[in-house]
């Protein structure tokens, strides 16, 4: 388990996954002033997560752990489920996002989300993000 938490993975996909991170807090900046009136609860969550996007692509940065990106998959699945759960029910002081599905930020920060679980999924299991790319075997043949 000490390699989970310490072991480097150098991956190349990490550059990937901290764009990825960086865009899916940075969304989030114009929005908080305005959730902090209208509903503080959701000001201060938005805080938390773009800390937490910003502190995972700097850890990703520098130190490149498999820890860090089980964390990022965790951050942002759990941000869409967020998305998902304010345009389907009502939370309080904001049941005017309800169907509000492509409202333009929140489909910048789901896109970015959705990537950086994508790729972070994809490293911390060990899966090639991109397949490598192999000859041909009539290319092969015709040498």
């Amino acid at each position: 388990m000490q390699n989970f938490y310490a072991r480097p993975l150098n991956s190349g996909a990490r550059w990937l996954a901290v764009a990825a991170l960086v865009v899916a807090g940075a969304a989030h900046l114009p929005v908080i002033g305005e959730h902090l009136e209208e509903a503080p609860y959701m000001g201060v969550l938005f805080i938390v997560l773009t800390a937490a996007c910003f502190a995972l692509a700097a850890a990703m940065i520098s130190f490149d752990p498999p820890v860090v990106y089980a964390l990022a998959v965790l951050t942002c699945g759990l941000a869409i489920v967020g998305y998902a759960a304010t345009r389907t029910v009502a939370f309080p002081q904001l049941a005017d996002d309800v169907g509000n599905w492509f409202e333009p930020l929140g489909v910048v920060s789901v896109l970015s989300e959705a990537l950086a679980v994508a790729v972070a999924g994809r490293v911390v299991t060990g899966r090639p993000v991109v397949r490598e790319r192999r000859p041909h075997p009539v290319a092969i043949a015709s040498r």
